[in-house]
């Protein structure tokens, strides 16, 4: 159970806090190597630049945007156990990332002559 600070209510069993039973909220981080958005800028220019003959850029505007990383949702082995996590794609292709076993369906035994 839970005690919501602002409004001063217990919050029961329907909220999202309590949906994982460890408490743990996982942030849309890459569990590997720590990759996660970062904030910049998106400038907007017009006119020629000076080195293609022109008079050179002018900045227009300035807004601010993110930059977001590449990251995947897999089914990954973490302290023996499997776990839905998002990892980056960069983790996947350099190996980080053990992947878990899966069964063979079922199948007859063969008998050996």
């Amino acid at each position: 159970m839970f005690h919501c600070v602002t409004c001063s209510d217990d919050l029961g069993a329907n909220t999202k806090l309590d949906s994982n039973p460890a408490g743990e909220v996982m942030a849309k981080k890459c569990f590997y190597s720590g990759k996660k958005s970062s904030k910049g800028n998106r400038v907007q220019t017009r006119g020629k630049a000076k080195r293609l003959g022109g008079v050179g850029t002018k900045i227009t505007g300035i807004t601010r945007r993110q930059f977001k990383p590449n990251l995947q949702r897999v089914r990954a082995v973490v302290d023996g156990e499997v776990k839905r996590i998002w990892v980056s794609a960069h983790a996947i292709r350099t190996g980080m990332v053990e992947k878990p076993v899966v069964n063979k369906p079922f199948s007859f035994p063969t008998e050996k002559k």
